[in-house]
Parts: structure tokens; sequence; C-alpha cells
């Protein structure tokens, strides 16, 4: 017989109902990991990854908790094949010779109620960076097939040059035709592992 604290699937911390200490896989039916770009300074391009995987180890402290990423560069969707193809060149992320991107976490910043500020670092071209995620905890329980869940959503901004995707066209009516900034948004579900 399993005792009651073997099987909970959440806890209480802080007001918030959240996952018991373990290791989760990123549900790839339950993920989307997408960016926004500025297009010739009037418009938004917005598009995807549709191939990423992460795991994420919740602790005891939740503030202790960690997460890492591996993004397929190739698996860039904007919805446009030569755009995305363009994407994939040595004009952007040479994903032939820089097959991921890769984001680990080094530590919680802060937290209020359900955001967190999560510190990491991201790997985009061999080129790293120190990056600030907000995520925002959307819940925990467990699924209708038993397995233990926590959905989560999580976005930041990154200057797309620091990270050496320099390429750009000037415009005859002034600015660029690609945006620096580059917003991330994150949407998953994670499911336990152990």
């Amino acid at each position: 017989m399993t005792s009651s604290a073997e099987s909970a699937t959440t806890r209480t911390w802080e007001g918030l109902t959240i996952p018991t200490a373990g290791s989760y896989l990123l549900d790839q039916a339950h993920k989307r990991v997408g960016f926004m770009a500025r297009h010739m300074m009037v418009s938004k391009v917005r598009g995807q990854f549709r191939e990423a995987e992460a795991t994420i180890t919740v602790a005891e402290n939740p503030l202790e908790s960690s997460v890492s990423a591996t993004i397929q560069a190739a698996s860039i969707d904007t919805g446009q094949t030569d755009r995305d193809n363009h994407l994939r060149s040595g004009d952007f992320l040479e994903s032939e010779k820089y097959p991921t991107l890769e984001f680990r976490s080094t530590g919680v910043k802060s937290h209020s109620g359900a955001e967190f500020v999560l510190d990491g670092e991201l790997t985009i071209k061999d080129v790293t960076r120190p990056v600030e995620l907000t995520v925002e905890f959307e819940g925990a329980g467990r699924s209708p097939y038993g397995q233990d869940i926590f959905g989560f959503t999580a976005s930041t901004e990154i200057d797309r040059e620091d990270f050496g995707l320099t390429w750009n066209v000037t415009l005859e009516t002034g600015g660029v035709l690609v945006g620096r900034k580059i917003k991330i948004e994150i949407e998953g579900e994670a499911v336990r592992q152990s």
C-alpha cells in the first residue's frame, strides 16, 4: 500500500499548488517554442521551432529548480519555405554547422506569486550569452492518463546581433529589413519522469 505522501502529485508552497520534486520532460504534444521579429519596421513575423526538448528538475526547494533545453535549428518554421531556408542558411542560424540552440538555467533570480524570473545561458551558433526568462507557472496536477504534469509559459527578448546573427538589408525608406530584437515565447506542459 502506497502512502499519500509517496503518491502525492502536488504540494502547497507559498500559496501555490506546485508539483512535487522530480524530473520532468517537455511534452512533445503540448509545447510551442515560438519567436517574433519585426519585418521592414512595419509588421511582425512569427515562427516557431517544431523540434525542442527540455528537462526540468523540480527541487525540494522550488527556488533551486533547473531547466536545460535543446532546440533543433533546422526545425524553424515561419510558414514560408523561402524565408525558413534563408533562416537556416549561413546568413542566420547556419543550421548545418550549428544544429542546435541550447539553454541552461543558472538560477531563479526572483519570484512573485506564480511568476518566476529565471537566469540562464542561451547558446546560438557557439555564442553563449546570459538571458533572463520570465516564467509564469500555470498549474500542476494529474492527467486523465495518470501522468503528473504541470504547465508554464515563458518569455524573453534577445538582441540577435549579440549572437552573431547580423545579416540585414537597409531599406530605401529608412530602417532595416529585419529587426534586431527577437521576442521568444514558450508554452509547455511537462510530464514527470521520476
